[in-house]
């Protein structure tokens, strides 16, 4: 084919730059458009004479493409029509008119504008058999590729057929086959008619070499399978010859598990695991593939490779970070973090230190379990969780024999499987919670895994291989020692965790629940915000709680009704401040203790622990003529009972002493109640109160509200020592009662109360009950 003339036009035209599309002429193509500059093109065009230019872009992700984003070669196209879509976009449909190559491009708020060089070429004559033979070429290969197609329209392909000339049929053919947005530009861009044809029909070929490809790949795959059925059918048959002849045994492999053979020779293994393994694989390797026994052994080697043999993280003995960690993600908590700092710079000195066995008790909520998370994250150790509560079967510790039928390893052993290493920070929770029954004491089986000597060579029942555990740092938690047997306790280093005074509470909850829940609840400081008398009032009337769990659910609840309150257009903010709390949680649920404004006679204010914290305990007393009986009212223990006795038996040998008539015992009636009665109370601490309240009642001396107490009593009258003491003061502190009499051996506790109970608290150490009456009665 020869040129004769070629004319060249430039057109200004309204442009639009398509993303993954590539429109031809003489084609119809639709299309939606999303972005304002084309949609103000559009409009352009179809003002004007309906004509447009569109070119694709070369990345599809530019959303303000220049020059340099835009194919050279597009098509002047028609605009037939559009119509606007639901979401704003716009359906359009055009006919491409002819080729155009794009010289520059200008953005407006008109949207873009195209200069457009137009090439016209007429030629003077045609090479036919030229044109012929790559029309056929081209159909040739297209009936090639359609059999590998069967989905495409056989409407397209006969209107294909009644198009005689190179240029038009290459055109057409490749909007209707060509998939890539690339190969289609690649045609686009050929002015030359036969040209252009053999280069639809080179793309076309290079896609049948893809499908030879993929095709010859599922044959193969195909008789690959069948051939490993075929050889699993001989292998079985074998199998069962050679245990006719007797001759089974030393015969060659009939399973394909050698990949396990090579896994454990690849993986780096303690030698006595290595050997073990290595043993099992050929056993494994002896059997048919199908067979029950090697199932379980093939479970079993499974599971040992799974296990991160010798696989440690390196430790973070950074005091300073370690601390800084710990401080961003909990308040107060003292104990624990010094232990933890403690262990960490003892670990730089000595690194061949065994893991450390800590045992953190302490009431719910306090954050036993959420502070071992964060030691792991301060020690760069990986951290594993496992649960204890109400385990009561030996097995779930040391796991099952690997014979039994759904055999699995123990907690322990799947617990390093999850955390993929050798020495992570375990965390058994709820160690108290551990029961037993027929099938073993759990509590026994920890006893190895929690012993620093004997843990180093553990066993489970179902590995019966040694493991090493001593790299380990196990954390376990309770909220009482009482339940965990003496021999285990042995073995842990007890830290206690106090529940959380006012002041720590009201830190957690700005710096940790509200910005958290307030993430949660989709809400910002904007739509709420809290003050610390709305925190405070949260605190003290609508929770009664050691920890801040309650705490973080009131908070919760605010967040819910505020979010109603933004969402329904009543209120773009709330204030959460003490009124705000009120209206919207309603009633308080608790009323705070207080003392009596006056001196009372027979009524003392007495100090209890409970496992929501500290509380004042009124014990009341009157004495009433009669013949010595003793009335105990309040729902009290034994002890508590006991301890009215003892009480009484002293101001009586003591009768002298305090001023009483000796005879009270035979002549006066004595009633001690503590207010509450539903709710059960015991223990010794009250010995000096319930003393106290009985002297007043029977000297008639009111006792000051202004004091509180708490110790034991003994017949002698010496004041024994008692725990909670911390709980105490806080509960005295909130009630207003500014002094508090304590046992004098508990007065180094003291040094260990927040600054703001020490400073508004004065502690009155004693040893006797001489000292009690002196201080307590007017």
């Amino acid at each position: 084919m020869q040129k004769m003339t070629e004319y060249v036009e430039k057109q200004v035209l309204p442009a639009i730059a398509l993303r993954g599309i590539v429109v031809f002429p003489n084609i119809v193509t639709s299309f939606e458009l999303a972005r304002k500059q084309s949609i103000r093109a559009l409009k352009r065009a179809e003002n004007g004479d309906g004509k447009i230019f569109l070119v694709a872009q070369t990345d599809p992700s530019v959303l303000d493409p220049a020059v340099s984003d835009l194919q050279t070669v597009g098509v002047v196209a028609k605009i037939e029509r559009s119509f606007k879509l639901p979401n704003g976009n716009y359906q359009v449909v055009a006919e491409g008119l002819f080729r155009g190559e794009l010289q520059a491009l200008e953005l407006s708020d008109n949207g873009l504008t195209a200069s457009v060089f137009v090439r016209k070429v007429n030629y003077e004559s045609y090479d036919e058999l030229e044109q012929l033979n790559a029309i056929k070429d081209a159909w040739a290969s297209l009936t090639e590729y359609l059999k590998y197609t069967p989905n495409q329209s056989r409407e397209v392909t006969e209107a294909a057929r009644n198009i005689n000339d190179a240029a038009s049929l290459a055109d057409y053919l490749a909007s209707s086959f060509l998939v890539k947005a690339e190969d289609r530009q690649a045609v686009l861009d050929i002015y030359e008619p036969v040209e252009r044809l053999n280069k639809f029909t080179a793309l076309i070929r290079a896609e049948l070499e893809y499908m030879y490809l993929d095709t010859d790949i599922q044959n193969k795959v195909r008789i690959n399978l069948q051939r490993s059925q075929r050889d699993a059918y001989l292998r079985e048959q074998l199998r069962v010859i050679h245990s006719e002849l007797g001759s089974g045994e030393d015969e060659e492999s009939f399973t394909d598990d050698e990949d396990l053979t090579e896994e454990i020779k690849k993986r780096q293994l303690p030698i006595e695991v290595r050997a073990k393994l290595l043993k099992e694989a050929a056993k494994l390797n002896k059997m048919p593939f199908g067979s029950q026994e090697a199932a379980v052994i093939r479970n079993y080697i499974e599971i040992c490779l799974e296990l991160p043999w010798e696989k440690y993280t390196n430790d973070r003995l950074d005091v300073e970070k370690a601390s800084k960690i710990l401080e961003k993600d909990h308040d107060g908590l003292k104990k624990v973090k010094e232990r933890i700092l403690e262990y960490i710079a003892v670990k730089k000195l000595s690194p061949e230190i065994s893991g450390q066995i800590l045992c953190l008790v302490g009431p719910p909520g306090v954050g036993k379990t959420s502070i071992a998370r964060s030691i792991a994250r301060a020690l760069n150790k990986k951290y594993v969780r496992v649960a204890l509560g109400g385990v009561r079967d030996e097995a779930d510790i040391r796991g099952h024999r690997k014979t039994y039928v759904g055999s699995m390893p123990g907690r322990i052993v799947n617990g390093l499987k999850l955390a993929g290493s050798s020495n992570p920070v375990m965390l058994l929770d709820e160690i108290d919670k551990l029961t037993r029954d027929a099938h073993g004491d759990p509590a026994s089986a920890l006893l190895e895994v929690l012993d620093s000597e004997q843990n180093k060579t553990f066993r489970d029942h179902f590995l019966e291989l040694p493991l090493d555990l001593s790299r380990c740092m196990f954390i376990t938690t309770a909220n009482t020692l009482e339940t965990i047997p003496s021999a285990l306790l042995d073995r842990l280093e007890v830290i206690q965790m106090d529940s959380y005074s006012e002041k720590e509470k009201l830190s957690i909850a700005l710096n940790h629940l509200i910005p958290k829940q307030l993430k949660q609840h989709g809400l910002t400081k904007r739509n709420l915000g809290f003050t610390e008398d709305g925190i405070k009032m949260l605190i003290n009337s609508y929770t009664k709680e050691a920890g801040v769990r309650n705490l973080e659910r009131e908070i919760a609840n605010i967040c819910r009704k505020v979010a109603k309150l933004v969402v329904s257009g009543e209120v773009k903010s709330f204030t959460a401040d003490a009124k705000g709390v009120k209206q919207l949680l309603g009633a308080e649920h608790f009323t705070p203790d207080k003392i009596y404004s006056t001196n009372e006679i027979g009524v003392v204010n007495g100090l209890a622990w409970t496992a929501v914290g500290g509380e004042m305990l009124r014990i009341e007393a009157l004495s009433m003529a009669g013949n010595g009986k003793l009335e105990l009212t309040g729902n009290l223990g034994d002890v508590m009972k006991e301890s009215a006795k003892a009480a009484i038996s002293y101001i009586r040998s003591h009768s002298d002493v305090f001023g009483v008539n000796p005879k009270f015992t035979e002549e006066k009636d004595i009633h001690i109640h503590v207010p509450e009665g539903a709710v059960p109370k015991d223990g010794p601490s009250a010995g000096i109160s319930i003393a106290c309240s009985v002297l007043s009642a029977l000297t008639g001396r009111a006792v000051k509200q202004s004091v509180a107490m708490t110790g034991e009593l003994t017949l002698t009258g010496r004041v024994l020592k008692i725990g909670g003491l911390k709980e105490k003061a806080m509960a005295a502190y909130k009630a207003g009662v500014s002094t508090v009499i304590i046992p004098e051996e508990n007065l180094a506790d003291v040094e260990e109360f927040d600054e703001e109970i020490k400073n508004a608290l004065s502690f009155l150490p004693v040893n006797s009950f001489l000292q009690v009456a002196k201080s307590a009665l007017e």
